[in-house]
């Protein structure tokens, strides 16, 4: 069966540390911590997207197509306990998200050209990825790393995160090694802060948003990092 969609509300802003603290402080009255942080309310996120032979997922966004899909395969603190295959779902102020389980051996084969076991009839999302990399020429374009700090809310199931430290892998596409030249993608004055959200975000913590006066801003760490890819080349012309 098709994984049911789910779709959500998601905001985004660019804040810097003076109103990240702010935000923090305030939130921290009213929100949880995420259940999967460590010692210090923090893990870390590497994504290595994937885009097909005309770089639709990159056009699109750029081109503000209100609805677009963008693939990638996400692991944790730099381990391979965890990994999932996901495709990012967006339609309009809305999104969802659909992901399957990899093993080691999967993500290593993927990584290495070999698709075939997403030729899976059992699991409908593997073969759409294998159908992609066959037919549409899906491949591996940028690894994505940063820290996030996440908070949850039970009511409208709040999920608030400050990502921080974004930075981009360029041209390699090795998802788990640990000795990757990582180059700064954002200013290091510049976090991220996303709002997701189901039916309602509660009215206290709107509030709390509001105070700082934010502006809604169009901030995929894909399109920052595959930029930035594009700008060292030309400086290095």
């Amino acid at each position: 069966m098709n994984q049911a969609i789910q779709y959500r509300h998601e905001l985004k802003f660019f804040i810097n540390y003076h109103q990240y603290y702010t935000l923090r402080q305030r939130l921290k009255h009213l929100m949880q911590r995420d259940e999967h942080v460590g010692p210090t309310g923090e893990y870390h996120i590497r994504s290595l997207y994937f885009d097909d032979i005309n770089n639709k997922a990159l056009a699109e966004k750029l081109g503000g197509i209100r609805q677009r899909k963008k693939y990638r395969i996400r692991i944790y603190n730099l381990e391979d306990k965890v990994i999932h295959f996901e495709k990012k779902i967006k339609n309009g102020d809305y999104i969802a998200k659909i992901k399957e389980s990899l093993t080691r051996e999967m993500a290593d084969n993927i990584l290495a050209g070999d698709y075939q076991e997403l030729n899976n009839h059992s699991k409908p999302f593997l073969m759409e990825l294998h159908n992609e990399m066959t037919h549409q020429l899906l491949r591996p374009k940028v690894i994505v790393d940063y820290v996030r700090e996440p908070y949850i809310h039970p009511h409208g199931n709040v999920r608030i995160t400050f990502d921080k430290d974004l930075k981009s892998g360029l041209h390699r596409t090795d998802l788990f090694s640990r000795d990757l030249n990582m180059v700064q993608a954002l200013s290091e004055n510049q976090i991220i802060l996303e709002v997701k959200y189901d039916e309602y975000l509660p009215s206290s913590i709107r509030n709390v948003l509001q105070l700082e006066g934010l502006h809604r801003q169009s901030a995929s760490k894909y399109v920052i990092c595959r930029k930035f890819i594009k700008l060292n080349l030309w400086e290095d012309q």
